[in-house]
């Protein structure tokens, strides 16, 4: 889709145990936390690639905890913001 802009926002928001979080449960399944050095593991960090007509297509970013995977925009957005946050360690 052309004309996309997202607009992320790192913050603290103190303890996670204070926040009430209310998701539009048409967008959001289930809220998971993962810690900042949780994602630094490799073994937490992986790929996914897309073919296109049977063909190599592209690679995204996966990180990935038990159950969950952080995926598609949202990994993509958390990749770059741990190029940011942890440039000598990711």
């Amino acid at each position: 889709q052309q004309g996309l802009m997202v607009a992320p926002v790192v913050a603290n928001l103190g303890p996670l145990e204070d926040l009430t979080l209310t998701p539009n449960p048409d967008e959001v399944e289930e809220v998971f936390t993962l810690p900042l050095a949780h994602l630094l593991r490799e073994e937490n960090q992986g790929y996914t690639h897309f073919r296109t007509a049977g063909r190599y297509g592209y690679t995204l970013p996966v990180f990935l905890n038990g159950p969950h995977k952080v995926w598609g925009l949202t990994a993509i957005v958390t990749e770059l913001t741990l190029e940011l946050l942890a440039p000598e360690r990711y």
